[in-house]
């Protein structure tokens, strides 16, 4: 394989995060959990009760209020604050577009709040008429409408004695995520944008001599998230200022924020905090008297509620009301129907993919489209399928909990070559988690995961990056027709996506698009009831196989998603490195100096000679490299490798090459420089600042060994450097 080769895979360093738990899992036998003691230790502290993505639990309000008076019966000053996505989820939130979770955060009490990305799926002129209902004040610095502030930023609260200073950050994704022509004027700073935002109002908080500063943030963990640099660990590594970040958008529970930071679950100097979704847990930050900040989360479940309690009551109230209208049964479903996160809807063809966009198919040719009947085909994003449909009863709440958006049947009219680039930015992380992924009718097609995304400047007012070629996406027939990227085709979707929301943007561009204003999810259960004659039978029992993902790490049972696997995917793809044996991949195993050396051998000479019957098998690639004065062959032995031994192959390999690289002695701040023995200081200093291999945690390890996994990612590194 040439070096060429492996130039072209790129890079495609995003990994995947499973932010939900199954759907359709058995009904579980309730917990029994200890019931919640608050400690006598919180008088006179500071205590922050905070909760995010809500959802739509509404029953978990009650919850909050309780934890609240406990606090407060204990001594503590206690102020409640939300991060975001509470006014839309469940049909008991999004059937008023949000008005019943504002009345009952007003009866809990909240102080504060920021605004996630559903704060906007009714309209920026809802999310504003709210705001003037809400008891509690809406921080959102890094949001503008027209250019000025559209809430409020900053706040600053006494609380036993001490200023606490507040700001609140949304997700630039919300710029794409909410149905654009529902947030016209209004933009959302993003990366280094935001980061100045959240400097700003750090000095602004400094200024007025606050003792704390909190930000309440939507920005999440995701590693969907990351190509732009707009998660609050991407924002914490470059800002600093802030004593507790607390977070929303990825659903994270404490756990998986310390896999992506430390058992502290700090960046930096900052505490990151987050709650998981639906108040499974509430959190709680305590600041004690001392200064002490501590984080944590408590299990809703044992907090006990009141019988007569105003929001408990309230909340019941509510429910009661949408079951009596939506609660009724019109179909049966005999398969369980996926609505799934990761792995579901956002990375595999599902069940309900197909099932929803049938419906959608079926409805938009029941009229002349104005093409060939095979040159129709139905696409929706997956980020849009909200939950499952078990077996059994189907109502209308089912129903619009699958599809709570309102969003409405559209019809688009592209070439087949736009097509293909719609599919190729919707799939560009896949097998990682997006929401652009495109559930499919009346289209067959395969993305091949090996290949890297080969990624183009952003799309227009979006933080998704346009295909800058097709490598991925393959499309094998439309409706059992050959593809012609000549040919013009309907492509059937919501308005969302027919607007550019999500990865869609080419869909927006189109100069003939028809929305036909039919309610998607009044689309799905006239299907239901009209096609398949209020019964989803068998036919649904599973994917029908529309979209074929080729992922080269399914062979390996012993790797997990984790900071390699992208590297993993694209060395093995790209038949760098292979398997050590059947279903195993050894990603802690340990490399040699000949499987470097063969590496960078395969990497550079075409024709490879085969060694001898007598020589070992890295006998022509050592031959080769002495030539290239990069090794001596003679005494020559396969050994484990260092990490500073590896720089100096690698540095070696890339003078051949006559590549160069700007740098200062950056490598000089790593905590552990000096000890990099003397004869390779040169070529590790030339790796750090190539990028090629940076250590990790602000320490080099030059002379530990170099395992698996690490040796695939300096791969991709060298071939981002030489790209």
């Amino acid at each position: 394989m040439k070096f060429k080769k492996l130039i072209s895979l790129g890079l495609s360093l995003v990994m995947a995060l499973s932010l939900a738990v199954p759907a359709m899992a058995e009904e579980a036998v309730e917990e029994t959990v200890e019931p919640y003691v608050v400690s006598e230790d919180v008088k006179d502290s500071i205590v922050i009760l905070h909760s995010n993505d809500v959802h739509g639990a509404i029953e978990g309000y009650a919850k909050m209020a309780a934890l609240k008076a406990m606090f407060e019966e204990a001594g503590a000053n206690v102020i409640v604050v939300d991060a975001g996505d509470y006014i839309q989820g469940e049909t008991y939130v999004s059937v008023s577009q949000g008005e019943t979770a504002v009345e009952l955060m007003n009866m809990v009490g909240y102080t504060l709040s920021t605004l996630g990305n559903h704060e906007f799926d009714y309209g920026y002129e809802n999310m504003k008429a709210l705001a003037e209902k809400a008891d509690f004040e809406i921080l959102a610095a890094n949001i503008l409408f027209e250019g000025k502030p559209a809430f409020g930023t900053n706040k600053v609260v006494e609380l036993g004695g001490k200023k606490v200073g507040f700001f609140g950050m949304d997700t630039p994704e919300t710029a794409t995520k909410a149905h654009p022509a529902k947030i016209k004027g209004v933009t959302f700073a993003g990366g280094e944008d935001m980061y100045k935002v959240a400097e700003a109002q750090i000095k602004e908080l400094k200024d007025a001599k606050v003792d704390y500063i909190v930000c309440i943030g939507h920005l999440g963990i995701d590693d969907e998230t990351a190509a732009n640099a707009n998660r609050s660990i991407d924002l914490l590594e470059k800002v600093e200022g802030i004593d507790v970040f607390i977070d929303g958008h990825s659903h994270s529970t404490e756990a998986e924020i310390a896999e992506k930071t430390n058992e502290e679950r700090k960046v930096g100097e900052t505490y990151l905090t987050s709650t998981g979704t639906k108040f499974a847990n509430i959190g709680v930050v305590v600041i004690d008297k001392d200064g002490k900040i501590t984080t944590d989360c408590v299990d809703t479940k044992a907090i006990t509620v009141a019988e007569d309690d105003a929001i408990a009551a309230r909340a019941a109230e509510i429910k009661a009301e949408i079951e009596a209208d939506y609660g009724k049964a019109f179909a049966k479903s005999t398969v369980n129907l996926n609505g799934d996160r990761a792995p579901g809807n956002r990375t595999e063809e599902t069940n309900l993919g197909d099932l929803i966009t049938d419906a959608m198919l079926w409805y938009a040719t029941k009229e002349d489209l104005g093409v060939p009947a095979e040159n129709v085909i139905a696409i929706t994003n997956g980020g849009g399928i909200r939950a499952a449909i078990a077996a059994g009863d189907i109502s209308k709440n089912d129903v619009n909990k699958v599809l709570p958006f309102g969003n409405t049947v559209a019809v688009d009219y592209v070439t087949g070559e736009v097509l293909l680039e719609v599919l190729e930015a919707s799939t560009f992380c896949t097998p990682t988690a997006i929401g652009g992924f495109p559930q499919v009718a009346g289209i067959e097609f395969t993305v091949d995961a090996a290949k890297a995304f080969d990624a183009g400047e952003n799309y227009p007012g979006t933080t998704y990056a346009a295909p800058a070629s097709i490598n991925r996406v393959t499309i094998t027939s439309i409706n059992g027709k050959d593809f012609d990227p000549e040919a013009t085709y309907a492509v059937v979707t919501n308005d969302f996506l027919a607007a550019g929301g999500d990865t869609y943007y080419a869909l927006s561009v189109s100069d003939r698009i028809t929305d036909t204003g039919a309610p998607l999810d009044e689309v799905l259960m006239q299907y239901i009831t009209d096609v398949l004659e209020n019964n989803v039978g068998e036919k649904y029992a599973e994917p029908q196989g529309r979209i074929t993902i080729i992922d080269p790490l399914a062979a390996y049972t012993d790797l997990e998603d984790s900071w390699y696997t992208d590297a993993v995917r694209t060395v093995v793809g790209s038949e760098l490195m292979v398997g050590t044996g059947e279903g195993t991949f050894d990603p802690t195993g340990v490399v040699t100096n000949g499987q470097v050396i063969q590496t960078l051998y395969n990497l550079t000479v075409e024709e490879k000679a085969e060694p001898a019957k007598d020589e070992a098998w890295y006998a022509p690639a050592v031959a080769w490299a002495a030539e290239q004065g990069l090794v001596e062959a003679e005494g020559f032995e396969d050994v484990e490798i260092t990490r500073a031994e590896t720089a100096k192959l690698v540095a070696d390999y890339c003078a051949l090459k006559e590549l160069t690289v700007e740098g200062g002695m950056a490598v000089k701040e790593m905590a552990d420089y000096d000890q990099v023995p003397a004869e390779y200081l040169e070529a590790v200093g030339y790796c750090f600042d190539a990028g090629i291999m940076v250590g990790g945690e602000g320490n080099l390890m030059p002379v530990k060994t170099l395992t698996r996994v690490e040796f695939a990612q300096v791969l991709v590194n060298l071939a981002a450097f030489t790209k």
